[in-house]
Order: C-alpha cells, then structure tokens, then sequence
C-alpha cells in the first residue's frame, strides 16, 4: 500500500497489540473519519473479541497486515517496537508507534532512517503534545523561560513489566521540556530508587540548559492518586496546567498586585487528537519522510538519566 493518499481517500489501518491501551486504539480509529480500520492483532487468541466487537478481522502474526493496510500503530511491549516497526517500515507501511519509543537509541535511529528514506510517515505516542490544555500553554508561553516543574503521579500497575518510570511515565515530560525550552541541556542531577521492580519507579531529574531555565521533573508510580500537573515560571507570569482535568490557570503581575486568569481550554480527547494528527499527517503528505526526530531526542535524554540513576545507585551499593 505504498505512495502518498489523498484527503479524499481513508488511511486503512490496523492496530497490533491489543492490550489496555491498543484497545482504546482500536476504538477511536473505528470511528475516526479519516481511517478504515482493517484489522486487530494480538499474540493472544482472546483479544479477537475486541475484533469481533468492531466488525473487523483478528490476526495472531502482525506479518499478516502487511499488503492489507497503508499504516498501523504499534502499541506492543516496548521490546517489541523496533522489531514490528522495521517489518512494517520495510514494507512502506506508515507508522504509529507507542512510546516509549524503542529500548535502545540505536534501533529509534534505524527506523528513523528507514522512514526517511521510503517516505513514510513514523509518529511515536507522546499524547501530551496533542493535550489541548498543554496545546493552549503553548499560546501562552514566553520565549524566556525561568523555571518549569512537573509531577507525573500514578498508583503502581503490574500492567508495566519492561522499563522503568522514566521511559513509562517520566519521558512525557522530558518530550515537553525540551520542546518548550528549545536550548541545549547544560547538566542535569537524576536520582530513583527500585521499590516494586527491578526498574526504578520514582525518578527525580533537575535539568539545568544552557540558556538559564531550570525544569524538576518527577514521576512516580507508587502514589496512591494520580496526578499530571505542570508549572511554568516565567518573568511576567506564573502558568499552572493540569493535564488529566485539562484546566489551568495564569497568574500575572501586575503594577501592585497579582492577578489570576482561568485558560480557557475546550476540552477533548488527546489520544484521538493524536491519531487524528497521525492520519492527516498521511492524507496531506506533511509528515511523509519527516519522521518524529523529537521522539528520538527525548528517548536520548531519558536514556542518560537512566544511566545515570544506575551508576548512583551503584555507587551507593558499593558503599554499603
């Protein structure tokens, strides 16, 4: 199913792994204008359920979409993206790959370059991009930032097997940090402990750029509610956006006082702006051979602090 679409025509898309989340996939792009679905996959036979559910056949082997569709998302064990993703690519199947990206920088760079050079279309899944809360923060935010702060809380799912809170959780954030701040990184202290994994699953990073802006993130998985708030400060005013409750507010000063501005935000459904972006990016050729180089760059950073969390906590056990 090569060569560019047009806005007249559907992308026919499938969905390969059907897990908690390549459900809610499936869903939105069986009613997405914009996409035929053609099929669901699943290594399990009793995920054919959900194929059955929305009318369209089920595959076992995700070798079978391929001749059948014009893209997929891939929303596999993260172990299992770089592998699904080079077959489809290969085949000049646009794709939509779940974050985290791939495991290893290595393999991201190698589906990159494929994308490129087949011109196709390789989106990863940073859902708070097409947040429309942090979509109207963008509007607001000034080009000189002082300070950003983040916390991204969940209670713990066994759900997460192969990676730590970093590459589940924390590399939404690192993906928005670096696209507001748009500076080179200057230093950055990281810290996280394994509690219930053998990953980490709370992470603390103070990045520092090179142009003066300071961001803390920190992510947990061990809170028993959830939280999705960012803080930015800024000479002129101080923005707090909520991202699950997509609310937020401006505080501004003023000659002698302070003054405080709900945003108006017209709420939706980030995962389906998401797919809805990934599918036009196809129909309109404008993210043919343009591949997600943003991804890449913040799958590079969370993989340094990963390191770096290891090397301290190595260091630690060799002193004890």
């Amino acid at each position: 199913m090569m060569g560019e679409l047009f806005m007249t025509q559907k992308v026919k898309i499938g969905v390969v792994g059907i897990g908690h989340l390549g459900k809610e996939h499936a869903r939105i792009l069986a009613s997405l204008p914009q996409a035929q679905l053609v099929g669901l996959c699943d290594i399990d036979p009793s995920k054919k359920e959900k194929a059955d559910a929305l009318g369209v056949p089920f595959f076992k082997d995700f070798r079978d979409l391929v001749g059948r569709v014009d893209a997929v998302t891939i929303v596999t064990p993260t172990s299992m993206h770089a592998s699904v993703g080079r077959e489809f690519l290969a085949a000049g199947v646009h794709a939509f790959v779940e974050k985290p990206f791939t495991p290893r920088l290595e393999e991201a760079d190698e589906l990159l370059q494929i994308a490129k050079e087949k011109r196709l279309a390789l989106q990863v899944g940073h859902v708070e991009r097409h947040n429309p809360g942090f979509r109207k923060i963008e509007e607001i935010v000034a080009r000189r930032i002082g300070f950003i702060e983040i916390h991204r809380l969940s209670p713990f799912t066994p759900r997460v097997q192969d990676c730590g809170v970093v590459l589940d959780m924390m590399i939404h954030d690192i993906d928005i940090v670096l696209g507001l701040v748009k500076s080179e990184i200057q230093s950055f202290d990281a810290i996280g402990i394994p509690v219930l994994t053998p990953f980490e699953d709370i992470a603390n990073v103070r990045v520092r750029f090179k142009n003066g802006t300071v961001a803390d993130l920190t992510a947990s998985r061990l809170t028993p509610e959830k939280q999705r708030k960012i803080r930015i400060f800024q000479e002129d005013a101080y923005i707090s956006l909520d991202y699950e409750a997509q609310s937020g507010q401006i505080f501004r000063k003023g000659a002698f006082q302070i003054t405080q501005e709900k945003i108006d935000i017209q709420k939706s459904e980030p995962l389906r702006e998401e797919l809805q972006f990934f599918l036009n990016g196809i129909l309109t050729g404008k993210s043919l051979g343009r591949p997600d180089e943003a991804a890449r760059n913040a799958l590079a950073f969370a993989l340094e602090i990963i390191e770096s969390i290891q090397k301290t906590t190595r260091e630690i056990t060799a002193k004890l």
